[in-house]
């Protein structure tokens, strides 16, 4: 197939979570299986592999060009205008930009018709008509992909092209007053599909009008058909049941691998986990914990979010700390949650860092020996898989993706990564480290067999990269029949 992603973020050019690390390594895995692949995604800055390709397209007045660079075999694209170049993704210090609908909407169009026209290592990937192109557009400010081709295949181009919609995260929709559609350059029949409470939305025309909707866990796919957490478009998923898929994502294994890993302070593996023992002190010594090998220590790495249960953590570091436990808190964003991570520094066994850095994530993700993730809903979560990788034992709440990934002890069946707890309350939480904490000290060959469960899972993007096929396989034939 020719694939065509496009996204808002693409690691490592523009990132602020998982989406940009998911836009980068999925296509990848892709092309490794022989299909031709391009990634779009907005130029917000000069990117020095990324050359002026000297193609320039008018839309409606205003002037795109792109830029292009060839990583692992992918063509990594970039649509620049000057709205995009404005330092923040989606913002700045006064909040969410204005035209964002803007914005993403040349990004829209302008994968489309890069699609058409870029002559990528000598030749383009689609002439409009082929059967064998698929889109696959990431989250709202992609969603407008679905409605474009609409518009295109009016004039008999890219007839048989499939659609599908990866869903990272439901919550946001890009939801705008109905005012701002006659600027979208779209036919006035295809508003009905947008509209939302007389708000346009989206997302929800990316739901209605795409061929196949994704969502990247399974668990996650089946929550989001329900009004607890399908955020005002339960009643379009569940319409679309039989188009919706969860699927769950892959993480990069080159990036986060501890036999391989050179941020941190020991290579480690499965079969000799001395490594990790060094990464600990060495984390310890960083962040300004007492130097003590047999106090388990919890880490948390995440944007501070309501969604993330950080309120959670505060109730139960009073017995974290009472169990001779350290807790290290990486992070930032609201701002009294900032605070909470600032004030916890008082304890001697907290280190809370208001901070985003890699570099410290994948120190805390090798030298912790429990990852904390209490999230209220968590559609894939990233962050749990790396930890798995290296060893360090989740103790998470069991939804969406959570569910998927983490298993909690059985130790006479020889079962388990970790454990999940449910319902969302600091008792059940609590339990769930009690448990965690006792294993620990008292069932050490127990505890160990569990890192060694978790870190020999494969969790490369090839799994995932094989469904996606699929399901984009089947966006193209449900094109074709519906034009039989």
């Amino acid at each position: 197939m020719n694939i065509i992603s496009i996204s808002a973020e693409v690691a490592p050019y523009s990132k602020t979570g998982g989406l940009g690390d998911v836009c980068a390594a999925l296509p990848v895995a892709l092309a490794q299986r022989g299909h031709r692949v391009m990634t779009v995604a907005p130029r917000y800055k000069n990117y020095a592999d990324a050359w002026d390709t000297g193609v320039r397209i008018s839309l409606d007045g205003h002037e795109i060009s792109y830029f292009h660079t060839v990583d692992k075999g992918v063509d990594r694209v970039f649509v620049d205008h000057p709205s995009l170049r404005r330092g923040g993704i989606y913002g700045d210090d006064n909040g969410s930009y204005g035209d964002n609908w803007f914005r993403f909407s040349l990004l829209c169009q302008g994968a489309i018709l890069a699609a058409m026209r870029l002559p990528l290592q000598g030749q383009i990937y689609s002439k409009g008509n082929d059967d064998q192109t698929a889109f696959l557009f990431h989250d709202w400010h992609a969603s407008l992909v679905p409605a474009y081709l609409n518009t295109v295949r009016r004039w008999g181009l890219f007839q048989n092209a499939g659609s599908s919609l990866v869903i990272h995260n439901l919550a946001h929709q890009g939801v705008h007053h109905r005012n701002l559609f006659g600027k979208l350059s779209l036919p006035s029949d295809l508003y009905p599909w947008l509209d939302m409470d007389g708000h346009m939305n989206l997302l929800k025309g990316g739901m209605a009008l795409a061929d196949k909707i994704i969502t990247v866990s399974p668990s996650y796919a089946k929550e989001i058909c329900t009004p607890e957490f399908g955020m005002g478009l339960e009643g379009i998923l569940q319409k679309r049941r039989e188009n919706l898929y969860g699927i769950l994502n892959g993480i990069d294994t080159d990036a986060w691998n501890p036999q391989t890993d050179k941020i941190i302070e020991a290579r480690y593996s499965s079969s000799d986990l001395r490594g990790k023992e060094a990464c600990k002190r060495a984390l310890q010594r960083e962040v300004g914990l007492p130097i003590d090998p047999n106090a388990p220590i919890f880490g948390f790495i995440s944007r501070l979010d309501h969604q993330k249960g950080v309120d959670l953590i505060e109730q139960v570091l009073p017995y974290l700390l009472s169990q001779g436990a350290q807790v290290i808190l990486l992070g930032t964003g609201a701002p009294h949650l900032e605070k909470f991570v600032a004030q916890s520094n008082r304890h001697t066994q907290v280190a809370g860092l208001v901070k985003f850095s890699n570099e410290l994530a994948h120190k805390i993700t090798a030298g912790s020996d429990f990852l904390l993730m209490p999230s209220r809903f968590e559609p894939c979560g990233l962050t749990q898989q790396h930890a798995l990788a290296y060893g360090t034992i989740p103790i998470a709440h069991a939804t969406g993706g959570l569910k998927d990934t983490v298993f909690s002890l059985n130790p006479w069946k020889k079962i388990g990564n970790g454990w999940v707890f449910s319902p969302l309350t600091a008792r059940a939480f609590q339990q769930a480290l009690r448990w965690g904490i006792s294993t620990y000290k008292k069932a050490p060959k127990d505890f160990r067999a569990m890192q060694i469960r978790a870190m020999n899972q494969n969790r490369s993007w090839d799994i995932a990269a094989l469904q996606y096929e699929k399901v984009m396989k089947l966006s193209i034939l449900s094109r074709m029949r519906q034009r039989r």
